[in-house]
């Protein structure tokens, strides 16, 4: 493994909406001082794909307008020195002729008060279909039920990562109750994770499905990467942890 193997942070969030909190690519890189950081999976902010606050959403021409510039959106931006992953961020239009070769995953996202995704539709199995056949892996945060009826059933196979090691998706101890986290297309994010259950995890199922996370602008890259490696990990597992399984899951999607 490459000791110079360039840090990657598996969970960040970066729009054209750069209120508050603060998440233009200039406030992240602005963060990272001598980090090592050096390239971020990023997803385009919750805000610009669906309103959150609105459990009976209807889609609008608007809406669908606003969720296609923010994907287009990530593609495009850059900074010295610094890589940017782009996720797709999919909703109920299930969108995926909007998808591009830049386009390196899929951020799949609600929480248990928020819209919810039409999982009967016709458009969501063509959409499933097509992330299937493109080998992307999918960002998945939803409720426990929902989370187990994706893998289990709705895209049966196809690589999850399950972000903050399942903190919004049940927890981690109930996702271990149901055995998740030991099937091998399940990836975990330590974004806001605890530090107990980060090292839980590898001792029970190792470093190569684990990649280290910030949330930002929730949490802060460099103290979210400074609790991984806190931990007394070993330099093959700290590497796969912060850098390498992260580059090897985004080198497998043939987008």
């Amino acid at each position: 493994m490459d000791g110079l193997l360039p840090i990657i942070d598996a969970h960040a969030h970066c729009g054209r909406e750069d209120r508050f909190p603060p998440q233009d690519l200039r406030d992240y890189v602005s963060r990272l001082g001598r980090s090592g950081i050096r390239a971020a999976i990023m997803f385009p902010p919750v805000s610009e794909i669906y309103d959150r606050y609105d459990p009976d959403f209807q889609d609008t021409d608007k809406w669908r307008n606003r969720r296609r510039e923010s994907n287009e959106y990530l593609p495009g931006i850059s900074e010295p020195e610094f890589t940017v992953f782009p996720f797709f961020f999919i909703w109920n239009d299930f969108a995926i002729d909007q998808i591009t070769s830049a386009h390196k995953g899929i951020k799949w996202h609600r929480h248990a008060d928020e819209p919810r995704y039409e999982y009967e539709s016709p458009l969501c199995s063509g959409a499933i279909a097509e992330i299937r056949r493109r080998g992307m892996p999918v960002c998945l945060e939803e409720e426990f039920g929902n989370t187990l009826r994706f893998i289990n059933e709705i895209a049966l196979g196809i690589k999850v990562i399950i972000p903050h090691l399942g903190l919004l998706n049940g927890g981690y101890a109930m996702l271990k109750r149901q055995d998740i986290w030991a099937m091998p297309n399940i990836y975990a994010d330590t974004a806001l994770a605890p530090s107990g259950d980060i090292r839980d995890y590898v001792s029970r199922y190792g470093h190569e499905r684990i990649m280290f996370g910030s949330d930002f602008p929730f949490g802060d890259p460099v103290h979210e990467l400074n609790k991984v490696l806190r931990l007394g990990f070993t330099d093959e597992q700290r590497m796969a942890i912060t850098g390498y399984n992260a580059a090897k899951l985004l080198s497998e999607s043939n987008v």
